[in-house]
């Protein structure tokens, strides 16, 4: 497992520090009415690579939670989320909620309309993606004849999650559960997929976590729908057998790899910071992705 170089998350009145990912940090909220309640706290910090870098984009904590929120309300017919509240202390005021504690599922629940990335690897590889059989001659970017589940294995915070088949899922969860969270997640696929394509941006792919509440509903959680969590495409540069242009952090990624950083990526050096440029462009396509999709000005 990659060395992280996560920071040490701030301390935060009434709470206590349970967990900080590459992205969020968790609290438990210890007084008042949320009290045994959770924080989740979105930063500006931004991971390349199994690194979180030295640098940040600014306000892409609150852009992410913005985001998730109002994906929440779109799908809210179709499943419950984890937001109780989003009156949260002054010092995250705008990039945390206030969340149920949920027995979260084991399992990233991934739906993919498109072939790209480990899909497109595991594709090249056996002809399949998580044991499904895809037709021959797709490229990287193709459109599949219809959205997949392909899950994976949540994986520790600094290693890779690992696709799986849906029948180590059921292994797991158990079938109906197995078949709950498959269900779930091919429909707020669907749902997000035409949202987005009407404000011309692809949801080429996407991931899900879910949880049980202690009645046993299950309830969607974590962030949804971001450029974190999510692959945007612009519609109108959509060209299948070629990279497609994103709104997520593929231009860190891009520059990270390229002479410009000079950094070896197979080295145990940590990533370089990055240059302004960078940084300023990251931020411009997260905000562009939030006010495409909600209509609603940053």
């Amino acid at each position: 497992m990659a060395d992280l170089n996560i920071p040490a998350a701030p301390a935060i009145d009434g709470t206590t520090h349970l967990h900080s990912g590459k992205v969020r940090d968790l609290y438990r909220i210890d007084e008042g009415e949320h009290a045994g309640r959770l924080l989740m706290v979105a930063s500006d910090r931004i991971s390349a690579y199994d690194h979180v870098l030295s640098s940040t984009i600014p306000d892409k904590g609150e852009i992410l939670t913005r985001m998730s929120l109002w994906w929440f309300d779109q799908l809210s017919d179709l499943v419950p989320n984890h937001v109780v509240s989003t009156d949260v202390p002054d010092a995250v005021a705008g990039r945390a909620v206030i969340c149920e504690n949920l027995d979260m599922y084991p399992v990233e629940c991934v739906a993919r309309g498109y072939l790209t990335g480990s899909g497109l690897a595991d594709y090249e590889a056996t002809g399949e993606v998580c044991g499904i059989a895809l037709p021959a001659g797709l490229e990287d970017g193709s459109r599949l004849p219809s959205p997949i589940f392909t899950p994976a294995a949540k994986a520790a915070v600094g290693d890779h999650d690992e696709n799986v088949s849906y029948a180590a899922v059921e292994g797991v969860v158990g079938a109906e559960r197995a078949a709950e969270l498959r269900d779930l997640t091919l429909a707020i696929y669907a749902r997000a997929e035409e949202v987005a394509r009407e404000r011309g941006i692809i949801l080429a792919d996407t991931k899900f976590e879910f949880g049980a509440r202690t009645d046993g509903t299950t309830v969607l959680g974590d962030e949804v729908l971001t450029p974190d969590s999510s692959r945007f495409w612009p519609a109108s540069d959509w060209q299948p057998g070629l990279i497609q242009p994103s709104y997520d952090k593929q231009i860190v990624r891009n520059w990270l790899t390229s002479d410009a950083s000079g950094w070896d990526r197979s080295s145990d050096t940590p990533p370089p910071s990055l240059p302004i440029e960078v940084v300023e462009l990251t931020r411009s396509k997260y905000v562009e992705a939030y006010e495409r999709l909600t209509g609603l000005t940053f």
